[in-house]
């Protein structure tokens, strides 16, 4: 299996730091509101490569982070005059529900980097007791990035091009021994939150965030790093800097970047008016749809979003769960029985399928190959079985699809649709659970129908609703 590394900027054969093992860090989306399909597809990308990691068999510790301390949080509190903590928990909720959509594992742990503070300060001390960091007068830590050898080595800037006018990493400020300085720890500032360092009563820089939390749940040494390409300058280079000077060994062996998603060609921005997210999607398209979507390309080359590109996405998906339904229709009234010597042969040809999407993954993860193998065995199923066939060798083909389909995450089965009475009944008992202020049952039932493809509107006419 190889892999781009952009670390090397070539492919190279992937060797775990430990045998059977992967431990990979991704960096995961602050939460100060929901989530748009630029924070989708690196999740969507990165959840496909831990699913075909673990299809190789390898035992997968997979951290991805939720930043929930930021300035963008706190700006988001005062505006609406709440917490930091209550915004960044109720769309870390959210967000959850936008990835069950789009069906993402979970991670084997979500750490959050609140409550991970006591490591960030025991970090940054060590870099202090190292040299590599400072305390400034007014209590701010800065790193010294020229202390640091290897700085640049991820994103291959010149440090000395950096100082020479990139504005990229430079901070003002005068207490710095150097423009290119970046912060670990700065003082808190009147009525945002903070906790209390040998420094000063504070909150720590981006940076340190994710350089702690992969160090405590993957340890000093982990084999893939992986998150969007803007995250390449500064923050994963800063990273490296960090870990690397305090830990004194290797961070990452390999370094994953997904390429930017524009939408009609056109860099996705909110004064452009083009600004989605996935909740937004939601209620014109199923989330198995954005996620087809986003593994049609490679995930190193750019994707444009469209209503064309999504359209044709919504087709091709159901190419693949008709062929399923298909098959299923057969099983329930397929015979018993040996497999006849056609069906063995037949089931052979098959796995020529899986090898050539084997092939695709082990590729540096090319996934819109990988999806061209699915429809050929698509096209395979659709002209090899017949209410002939037998039970066995539909059983067979079904696995053997629902093997591959899985590794992409696609939902072969859905849930039985609600019909329309069951959703006026679970409305009504919304509407009576609200006027007696039960408002978490009334929550709960707008979950459900959520999770079900049914999303309400309240109005002053009563309530809507309609089918994603």
């Amino acid at each position: 299996m190889k892999l781009y590394n952009t670390l090397t900027r070539q492919k190279e054969e992937f060797v775990p730091v430990e045998e059977g093992k992967v431990k990979m860090y991704v960096c995961g989306p602050t939460v100060y509101n929901y989530i748009h399909i630029g924070n989708a597809r690196p999740m969507i990308v990165f959840d496909t490569v831990r699913r075909y990691m673990e299809y190789k068999g390898y035992d997968v510790n997979f951290v991805s982070n939720f930043t929930d301390v930021d300035d963008k949080i706190i700006n988001k509190a005062i505006e609406e005059g709440t917490s930091a903590e209550e915004v960044s928990k109720r769309f870390i909720e959210e967000c959850k529900k936008d990835m069950e959509g789009m069906n993402i594992n979970p991670a084997t742990t979500h750490p959050l980097a609140t409550q991970e503070i006591d490591g960030m300060i025991e970090m940054i001390a060590k870099l202090i007791e190292k040299g590599y960091a400072y305390p400034a007068a007014d209590g701010t830590v800065y790193y010294r990035t020229r202390k640091f050898k290897d700085y640049g080595k991820l994103s291959h800037k010149n440090i000395d091009d950096l100082q020479a006018g990139h504005r990229d990493i430079k901070v003002t400020g005068d207490l710095k021994e150097d423009a290119l300085d970046f912060v670990l720890w700065k003082p808190k500032k009147e009525g945002e939150p903070y906790w209390e360092s040998p420094w000063c009563n504070g909150r720590p820089g981006w940076h340190i965030e994710c350089s702690v939390m992969s160090k405590k749940y993957l340890g000093d040494e982990i084999d893939i790093h992986a998150g969007g390409e803007d995250l390449i300058f500064p923050h994963h280079e800063n990273e490296i800097a960090q870990s690397e000077a305090a830990n004194g060994v290797e961070f990452s062996k390999y370094w994953m970047h997904n390429a930017f998603l524009n939408i009609d060609n056109k860099k996705m921005s909110k004064s452009l008016g083009n600004f989605f997210t996935v909740r937004e999607v939601s209620e014109k398209y199923d989330l198995q749809v954005l996620r087809f979507f986003m593994l049609s390309a490679h995930y190193r080359s750019p994707l444009n979003f469209s209503a064309d590109l999504m359209e044709a996405a919504k087709n091709g998906l159901e190419r693949i769960v008709t062929a399923a339904e298909h098959i299923r229709h057969l099983q329930k009234s397929a015979a018993e029985g040996e497999l006849t010597e056609e069906e063995q042969k037949a089931l052979e040809e098959s796995k020529s399928y899986q090898d050539k999407f084997e092939t695709a993954m082990d590729d540096d993860f090319n996934t819109a190959d990988g999806i061209s193998a699915v429809f050929e065995l698509v096209k395979f199923i659709n002209t090899h079985t017949s209410a002939e066939s037998t039970k066995g060798y539909l059983d067979a083909l079904y696995d053997r699809f629902k093997t591959l389909c899985d590794v992409l995450g696609i939902i072969l089965e859905k849930e039985e649709e609600m019909l329309d009475a069951e959703i006026e009944n679970l409305i009504a008992e919304r509407q009576a659970a609200r006027k007696e202020k039960n408002f978490s049952r009334a929550d709960e039932i707008r979950d459900l129908l959520l999770e079900k493809g049914i999303i309400l509107k309240d109005t002053r006419e009563g309530v809507q609703w309609k089918r994603a």
